[in-house]
């Protein structure tokens, strides 16, 4: 995670020049800067490109619907600022670099003016020399509308000219010049200035919308908190959450966010957590409440002890998955990426096919030209290129804000086209939280003695059914009795306890023993004991159904998923039992780990056009999480493996949300592809209309300018819907 520090980020030196501030540095070498005024959307891949290209960078992102640059280098920050500014200069004039903490903290203001200065005298400009063209002098016209035309277009003409010498034949810049200055070859002089004075004005009015919508995903993200109250003594001293380390105190007072993970030592109070999790209504948090950094105390002061430093706090690592989920680019997005490279050489070639054939045959040349004209300037694939990586982005940030992490794109139109459900159970399906109702010991072994061997044998137990064993039998226990501690992954736990040979587990572990225990009809997790090779008993455990578990395998029916299936490790009387409450259509039990990932092969084998999602709580479902077109943990506050492991992340542990990430991937897509139809749809109609001389420059300035404002605005939606 990004890190500022009191001196400068890169060296040990203190940070006496400006310079050696210039943007966030963490120990892998990653710097981070904010482009003001970025508008063009094939510039960024160029600009992207460009950096890669500078000496010792290892990778680079820039992401243009965040407006932001990372790059992966071993070199110090203040060294890549000045190259990175004059490779921006080049594709983008007019751009402002910005180190990221810096430009959270400012308003860009300075590009907008200029372009409105331009805008303005441009139009007053075309005005006086229509009226000079009509009552004056021809000759004195014809200066005004060159001199708007250059107020207003000089930087198109100027970009186009850069290109060119850097070998970049086919861009926006230059679509826009050549149509231009074929008006003014053709005397066609209004039209000439309001094409660049219409481009000028859609730059603006798209430039502040795609501004506006980055500002509406950042206020989605914008949890990090300002300060820390740290405590010394009696005093409290306020300074940035990066400065504190663990084990410190902190003060909270009602009111305030969060600002680092902690335990609360003293107070009570209810937190809101809307903006983690998407929850509601606030929890009450007592003295020995773990707290996370982001959560807004409601009524109490709290005092807590840290536990995490900042940059490895839950807020941290969501708000950053968030902001770096747009390298993750969906198919869609790649494709429109791919087509615009070799959609503009072909339009431009089509330009000249529209210019130089139909007049060898039917004469016209001015005609034709001014057809080939309008052609180029409807071709502008702008629209495209930019709302659809806006609408990717737009659906991730409202996803948070409903407390569902989605780690990029891809993974987000994977949702929108799920066939297949696979739910793990425990945890997952039940809440996990597990209470030791039945024991039934065999031959001279007593119930008392059977929980204690099982309790010494599940001492080290981290697993929900080794803790319940231990807090059912409540007492504390003799670490020195066990001489011996085994765990066998996915089977159970053999120890040497008293100088016994004591197995505690499943039936597999004892089968392996060649040891036969009876199955038991009743409901329940079963653990079965043996001592010294002789069946002693086993231990029934239950699990209760999660809340809101029907509910949710309701939804997803409503959404159209065809299959819904169970795999878990527990035993066949109690997989089937939450299988049939739940009227699932299929389980299987008694799997390990190994065996999971095999039945999700068949399921992944079986599904034919839409995606497998799988769906655990983390850690001990890694492989199958990672194998599934879309594995998704419930991850829980505070849940590290599960974040690390997942593609979807559910930051409370509701099986309704994976209905919700469905139904937010799903309207996503519906507006992509709502921009795709439009775009195409206009643009190809307007292209017609233009090779038949039936449309004019006007309706193809709305066509490029219009549509693309459209697009935007548009994907805007998802936000806000």
């Amino acid at each position: 995670m990004l890190k500022k520090t009191d001196s400068c980020a890169c060296c040990s030196a203190a940070p006496a020049a400006d310079d050696c501030r210039v943007a966030e540095q963490d120990t892998a070498g990653s710097c981070r800067f904010v482009l003001q005024g970025l508008g063009c959307a094939s510039c960024a891949g160029k600009i992207e490109a460009a950096t890669r290209e500078l000496p010792e960078v290892l990778d680079a992102h820039l992401n243009f619907t965040a407006g932001s640059l990372r790059i992966e280098s071993p070199r110090p920050c203040h060294e890549l600022l000045p190259e990175v500014r004059e490779i921006i200069e080049r594709f983008e004039p007019g751009v402002s670099v910005r180190p990221w903490q810096e430009a959270q903290q400012t308003k860009p203001g300075r590009h907008i003016r200029m372009q409105l200065w331009r805008l303005a005298g441009g139009a007053l400009l075309l005005l006086a020399a229509l009226l000079l063209e009509k009552f004056v002098s021809r000759e004195l016209a014809l200066v005004s509308y060159l001199v708007s035309y250059l107020l207003a277009g000089g930087s198109v003409l100027l970009a186009a000219v850069a290109n060119l010498r850097r070998g970049g034949w086919f861009d926006e810049h230059l679509l826009m010049s050549i149509a231009t200055l074929g008006a003014l070859a053709l005397g066609e002089y209004p039209e000439a200035v309001a094409v660049m004075l219409f481009y000028l004005l859609g730059e603006i009015v798209q430039g502040q919308a795609v501004d506006r919508s980055r500002r509406e995903i950042a206020a989605l993200l914008d949890i990090r908190p300002d300060s820390a109250n740290l405590l010394e003594g009696q005093q409290v001293r306020v300074l940035p959450p990066e400065q504190l380390d663990i084990g410190q105190m902190i003060l909270v007072r009602p009111g305030e966010r969060v600002p680092l993970d902690g335990v609360i030592v003293d107070g009570e109070s209810l937190l809101d957590s809307s903006a983690l999790t998407g929850e509601s209504r606030p929890r009450r948090q007592t003295v020995g409440d773990e707290v996370l950094a982001g959560m807004i105390n409601g009524s109490g002061s709290l005092t807590l002890r840290v536990v995490r430093r900042f940059a490895q706090s839950t807020l941290a690592r969501v708000i950053e998955l968030v902001e770096n989920a747009s390298e993750n680019k969906a198919n869609t997005e790649r494709f429109i990426t791919r087509f615009a490279h070799v959609y503009t050489p072909l339009v431009v070639l089509a330009a000249i096919l529209i210019a130089v054939v139909p007049p060898l045959f039917v004469g016209g040349w001015g005609d034709w030209f001014y057809r080939a004209l309008i052609f180029l300037v409807v071709s502008c694939p702008c629209a495209l290129v930019i709302s659809i990586p806006l609408g990717f982005f737009g659906g991730i940030g409202r996803a948070s804000k409903q407390g569902i992490l989605i780690k990029g794109g891809n993974f987000l139109e994977a949702l929108a086209q799920v066939e297949t459900v696979v739910f793990d159970k425990t945890g997952t399906l039940t809440q996990g939280v597990f209470e030791v109702r039945t024991l039934l010991p065999e031959a001279d072994f007593t119930a008392a003695e059977l929980l204690e061997l099982a309790a010494l044998a599940e001492i080290d137990s981290s697993h929900p059914i080794g803790r319940s064993i231990r807090e059912k039998y409540a007492q504390k226990l003799d670490r020195r009795r066990i001489s011996e501690l085994h765990e066998q992954p996915g089977l159970g736990v053999s120890a040497l306890i008293d100088g016994r040979r004591v197995l505690a587990g499943n039936r597999k572990l004892l089968q392996q023993a060649e040891i036969s225990p009876q199955r038991s009809k009743e409901p329940g997790s079963a653990v079965y004991l043996a001592v010294d090779g002789q069946y002693a008993g086993v231990l029934l455990i239950s699990d209760r159904l999660r809340e809101g578990a029907a509910g949710a395998v309701r939804r997803l029916r409503k959404l159209g998923v065809s299959r819904i299936e169970m795999l878990s490790g527990d035993r066949r009387h109690e997989v089937q039992r939450i299988a049939e409450a739940l009227q699932l259509d299929g389980w299987r039990a008694e799997l390990l780990p190994d065996q999971k990932l095999e039945c999700l092969e068949e399921l992944l084998q079986q599904s034919r056009q839409g995606s497998v999602v799988m769906v655990g709580d983390g850690i001990n479902d890694a492989p199958v999480l990672a194998r599934a077109d879309v594995g998704v943990a419930m991850g829980g506050l505070g849940s590290d493996a599960a974040i690390e492991a997942a593609d979807v992340v559910l930051m409370t542990d509701e099986p309704n949300k994976l209905a919700t990430a469905i139904e937010t991937a799903r309207l996503t897509r519906r507006i992509v592809w709502q921009n795709i139809s439009l775009a195409f749809t206009v643009k190809g109609a307007v292209m017609l209309l233009g090779v038949f001389g039936l449309a004019s420059i006007w309706q193809a300035i709305f066509a490029d300018v219009g549509v693309a404002l459209l697009a935007v605005l548009n994907a805007v939606r998802i936000i806000r819907v």
